[in-house]
């Protein structure tokens, strides 16, 4: 019996004709179950727009991060394979397919779509400053996760149900870092990860900040490591950790509305 699959698109801003003509290709080439928008602080056009499509949306008046949106996605999915795509269309539908498809067939876990594989196809590239800061937090994060990949953040990644539910509560970080947190979490939940090489076009309008995003990302890179020890029953985390605040897992502060 084939899989089912559920894709989650989590949005803010986003350009209106260019993901509407994403989602119809995704539902050509994907054929999913659900996709499912989850759109943060929308205009009303962009609502309206959207509900002729073949997304289910959902709607929250603030920005909750990506991680956060995703999170919220992937807790209403019913599906046996969860997955999720950036808004811009940076990583085409084929390729989503083509992340998606170890998943369903059982080889791996977690599927993690990869700009930097050697036999990725980058069609156009990000700015040198961009591309460079990309590279040195790749090196980073090999050097300090225990799953060697290389690339953390690209905006495809899939996920098997049963996955989902193994590290869903190991889950923290509400923006870019929370892709770190699914790759490690996974890792040390003894879960198998395979990267697969996509294609993959530069979308220069994002609404990312440089600067914050570098102190998000390495902030969510060390706390990957240390949720990851202390599932690994470290000592030495588990001490560190005995300090700490404690916060709340994103499923337990995601919205319900």
């Amino acid at each position: 019996m084939r899989s089912s699959v559920g894709v989650v698109i989590p949005a803010y801003r986003p350009d209106l004709h260019a993901l509407e003509r994403y989602l119809d290709t995704l539902q050509t080439v994907v054929d999913p179950e659900v996709i499912r928008v989850e759109l943060d602080d929308p205009t009303p056009d962009t609502v309206r727009a959207l509900s002729d499509g073949p997304a289910e949306v959902h709607t929250v008046e603030t920005r909750r991060g990506k991680g956060a949106a995703i999170t919220a996605g992937f807790e209403r999915l019913d599906t046996d394979v969860l997955a999720f795509a950036d808004a811009d269309g940076s990583t085409p539908a084929e390729s989503i397919d083509d992340v998606i498809d170890p998943v369903r067939t059982g080889a791996a876990a977690l599927a993690v779509g990869s700009r930097r594989h050697p036999d990725a196809d980058v069609q156009s590239h990000q700015s040198f400053f961009r591309r460079r800061l990309g590279d040195a937090f790749a090196w980073l994060a090999r050097r300090s996760l225990d799953v060697s990949l290389y690339d953390y953040q690209c905006g495809a990644k899939a996920l098997s149900a049963e996955t989902w539910r193994s590290i869903r509560t190991h889950l923290y970080e509400p923006g870019f870092a929370w892709d770190l947190e699914v790759v490690s979490m996974t890792h040390a939940t003894g879960n198998r990860i395979q990267e697969v090489p996509v294609t993959w076009v530069d979308h220069p309008e994002s609404t990312v900040s440089t600067g914050s995003a570098v102190v998000e990302m390495l902030g969510g890179l060390l706390a990957a490591r240390h949720r990851a020890r202390l599932i690994a029953e470290d000592p030495f985390y588990e001490v560190i950790d005995s300090y700490r605040d404690r916060t709340a897992p994103l499923v337990s502060r995601t919205d319900e509305k």
